[in-house]
């Protein structure tokens, strides 16, 4: 099982929220080129980073972050927040990033998600990120009526190749995955999905490899130190 360390970008510094809500949010450097060259020196072999002004505002506004971290790694990156017209996932794709990440467009604007599936294929990644169950979008400030299971069979018949599922009201609060709902998740659709929210120690990891997960992203308990990603990659190496 992969493991993705996260970058969260709030003007321009790496951060992390709780449960997605930009009043508690946390710095951990202003630096994030610097954090992205850590987590590879560590041994990752993707990064997920996401422009939270982006998601919030409807347009990528970190991209000049986002450059200064490519040019920083040679691994893969893959990269979400406020990506909503072509102009943006062009933008990301010629900055040398490898896969991108649609949130709210792949709920409210279905046109868009094609237009980028049958342009990009298999370097587009939706993220199904639900409170209690049903999809939040605009930067998780709005919860829609739609069932994430029910978005997540509709967008794999739609030919979206990977899923990101997050539970929001576990993200970045250090209370464990929600394990019963990526599993019906994964249940749900004949695709590989990357689980994020809620990783606190190496059970966590091991209990979504277990699950069949293709990957987790890590936050918070990387910055904290309550997962070191050594111990992390060299848990779910088998998996």
């Amino acid at each position: 099982m992969l493991i993705l360390p996260a970058i969260d970008l709030q003007d321009g510094r790496c951060v992390r929220l709780v449960q997605g809500d930009f009043a508690r949010s946390t710095q951990f450097s202003d630096r994030p080129a610097e954090v992205a060259r850590r987590w590879q020196d560590e041994g990752a072999s993707w990064l997920h980073v996401v422009d939270l002004d982006g998601a919030r505002e409807g347009a990528p506004r970190n991209l000049d972050a986002i450059r200064r971290i490519r040019e920083a790694v040679s691994i893969p990156i893959e990269v979400g927040g406020g990506l909503r017209a072509l102009e943006s996932v062009t933008a990301l794709l010629d900055l040398g990033i490898e896969r991108v990440i649609l949130g709210t467009a792949a709920l409210k604007d279905r046109a868009f998600l094609h237009a980028c599936l049958e342009r990009w294929d298999e370097r587009v990644t939706v993220s199904l990120d639900a409170r209690s169950g049903l999809v939040a979008t605009d930067g998780w400030l709005e919860t829609s009526t739609v069932p994430a299971l029910t978005l997540a069979r509709e967008l794999a018949e739609a030919g979206v190749a990977r899923f990101i599922y997050t539970d929001i009201q576990r993200d970045g609060a250090l209370s464990g995955p929600n394990l019963p709902a990526l599993a019906a998740m994964i249940a749900a659709v004949n695709r590989p999905i990357i689980a994020s929210g809620g990783v606190a120690a190496l059970d966590d990891l091991r209990a979504l490899a277990k699950l069949g997960a293709e990957g987790a992203i890590v936050g918070r308990a990387l910055y904290t130190g309550e997962v070191k990603l050594a111990e992390a990659l060299e848990a779910t190496s088998q998996a």
